[in-house]
C-alpha cells in the first residue's frame, strides 16, 4: 500500500455534534478508515473523578452512528479513542452499547468490535508502585501511595499497540479507553508499514480535525493522507483550507515545546520539517522525524474529590468601587473566616473571579489596571458539605455587598447582585495523578473484549 487517506471528523466525538454535510462530502471520496478522538483533560478533573460523561449521550450517539453507518457500507476500520470524555472501562462500554443500538435500529450486517480498556485500578497501581517509581510530569514529584489513595479514578493513555492488537484480532470497530489522540490515527498506518515518524506527525494534525485549516471552524471533516514521503492535508468544508501556516499551527498545538511532541515509546522532532502548500486548498509536509525512548512509558491521569462546592454572584459599576475591589474581595474574606477560620484543606476554599479585569487569565492578565467599565465576580466556595459550601458562598457573597472601603458614601450595598441566591453545583475534583508509568509490554495495562455485532451475527 503506497497511500493511505484517514478522515477525521472531529476533535472531541460528541461534544457538539460533527456537521453532516462535510462529514459526508469527506465519506464519498472512500477513506481507508475513519478516526475520531473523543476524550480530553481539557474539561477539567470532574467527569473523570465522579466516571460521569461530560456530553450528552444523544450527541455522542449521533456522532457514533455518522460514523459507523458510513464505514460499514465501505468495509473500512473506524477507531475511536478515549471512549465518553474520559476514556474509563465505563465510557468504552458505553460506547460498545451505543454501536449494538444503531446496528440493531439500522440492520448492518455483522461486525466485530474491539474494546480497549484503559482504567487503571488503584490496588493494581500501589503494587506497581512497589516495584518501580512512576515520575511526576508538570513539575510533579514521583506518585506515592497517598496520592492514590485519594484519587478515586485513574486511566493510563495507550499508544498504537494496544490498537494494533485490536485490528490484528479481527477488529473492525476499536473503542478504546483513555488514548494517546495521536495514537489512534497512527496505528493503522503503522500496521500498513508506513514510517512512524509520518504516521504520528499525521496523527498530530489530525486529531482535532477542522482546527489545523483556516479560516476557524469546529467539527468539520479533514482527510489526511499517508505516503512513504510525506503527509497531506485537505478540508472537506468548501471554504476552508489547509495551509502551510494553518498545518504548521497545528503541529505547535499544546506543545511547551513547538518541535518536539512526546508521545508513548518516543518523540516526534518536527526541526526539519518542510510544509509546501499542494494547491489553494491542501498542503503537504515532510522532515519529520522519529527519536526512540529510552524505556516505554504511558501517561497516567487520575482525578479525586476535594469537597461539595456551592457558587454566588455580584456585579459593580461604580468605578471607585471597581478599583478597590481587591479590598471588598479581602474584606469579604476576612468576615468569613471570622465565622469559619481560616482556609485551607478539609476545612474550605474560596475563589474570587473577576470577570472584566482578570476572570481568564487571573495574575498572569497583563491589563489588570484597566477593568471594564463593569465588573461580574463568580464566587466559588469548595467545603466537605453542600451546607457549609453554600454558607460559605453565601457570607462572601453578602460581606462583599456590604464591604467597607475608602471613599465609599452608599448606604444599601455597594454591590448588585444579578443572582441573589447561592446555587450549588457539583462536587469538587481535583488532578492528581499527571505521571508516567513505565511498562516492558505496550499493551499489559490495557486489556481487550471482543464482541460481534449486527443482524444475526456471525
Amino acid at each position: 500500500m503506497e497511500r493511505m487517506t484517514l478522515l477525521s471528523p472531529t476533535g472531541h466525538l460528541g461534544f457538539t455534534p460533527i456537521e453532516a454535510a462535510s462529514f459526508h462530502t469527506g465519506a464519498a471520496r472512500r477513506p481507508d478508515a475513519y478516526v475520531a478522538d473523543s476524550g480530553s483533560c481539557d474539561i477539567g478533573p470532574y467527569p473523570l473523578g465522579a466516571d460521569a460523561q461530560h456530553s450528552p449521550v444523544d450527541w455522542q450517539r449521533h456522532d457514533l452512528e455518522l460514523m459507523l453507518v458510513a464505514a460499514r457500507a465501505q468495509g473500512a476500520p473506524m477507531i475511536i479513542g478515549s471512549a465518553s470524555d474520559t476514556g474509563t472501562n465505563r465510557g468504552v462500554d458505553l460506547f460498545v452499547g451505543l454501536l449494538e443500538e444503531i446496528a440493531r435500529a439500522r440492520r448492518l450486517p455483522p461486525f466485530r468490535v474491539a474494546a480497549v480498556y484503559a482504567e487503571v485500578a488503584r490496588d493494581t497501581l500501589l503494587d506497581r508502585l512497589r516495584r518501580a517509581p512512576a515520575p511526576g510530569l508538570g513539575g510533579r514529584p514521583p506518585l506515592t501511595p497517598a496520592v492514590v489513595e485519594r484519587t478515586d479514578h485513574i486511566v493510563a493513555m495507550m499508544g498504537v499497540e494496544p490498537i494494533v492488537r485490536a485490528l490484528d484480532a479481527g477488529a473492525d470497530v476499536v473503542v478504546c479507553g483513555r488514548s494517546c489522540d495521536d495514537a489512534i490515527f497512527a496505528a493503522l498506518p503503522l500496521r500498513a508499514g508506513f514510517p512512524r515518524a509520518l504516521a504520528f506527525h499525521l496523527g498530530k494534525v489530525l486529531e482535532c480535525a477542522s482546527l489545523c485549516a483556516e479560516p476557524f471552524m469546529a467539527k468539520e471533516t479533514v482527510l489526511g493522507t499517508i505516503s512513504r514521503e510525506a503527509v497531506e492535508f485537505e478540508p472537506m468544508h468548501p471554504d476552508q483550507r489547509c495551509t502551510p501556516a494553518s498545518v504548521i499551527s497545528h503541529s505547535m498545538y499544546e506543545r511547551e515545546d513547538p518541535f518536539t511532541h512526546a508521545v508513548p515509546g518516543g518523540a516526534l522532532d518536527l526541526r526539519a520539517c518542510r510544509y509546501e502548500a499542494v494547491d489553494a486548498r491542501r498542503t503537504r509536509v515532510t522532515g519529520a522525524r522519529w527519536v526512540p525512548a529510552a524505556g516505554y512509558a504511558v501517561k497516567l491521569e487520575g482525578a479525586g474529590r476535594v469537597g461539595a462546592r456551592a457558587f454566588a454572584f455580584a456585579a459593580l459599576r461604580d468605578p471607585h468601587a471597581i478599583g478597590l475591589v481587591d479590598r471588598m474581595e479581602a474584606w469579604a474574606r476576612a468576615k468569613v473566616e471570622e465565622r469559619h477560620g481560616a482556609p485551607g484543606p478539609g476545612r474550605y476554599e474560596l475563589f474570587f473571579r473577576v470577570f472584566g479585569r482578570d476572570g481568564v487569565l487571573g495574575a498572569r492578565e497583563p491589563r489588570r489596571d484597566a477593568p471594564g467599565h463593569e465588573v461580574a465576580l463568580l464566587i466559588e466556595a469548595v467545603a466537605p458539605t453542600d451546607d457549609e459550601a453554600a454558607a460559605i458562598a453565601a457570607l462572601a457573597q453578602r460581606n462583599f455587598f456590604f464591604a467597607r472601603f475608602p471613599g465609599l458614601r452608599g448606604t444599601a450595598g455597594t454591590a448588585a447582585l444579578p443572582v441573589d441566591e447561592v446555587l450549588l453545583g457539583r462536587p469538587a475534583y481535583s488532578w492528581t495523578v499527571n505521571h508516567l508509568l513505565p511498562l516492558e509490554d505496550p499493551c499489559e495495562i490495557f486489556p481487550m473484549r471482543l464482541v460481534d455485532v449486527g443482524a444475526g451475527v456471525r
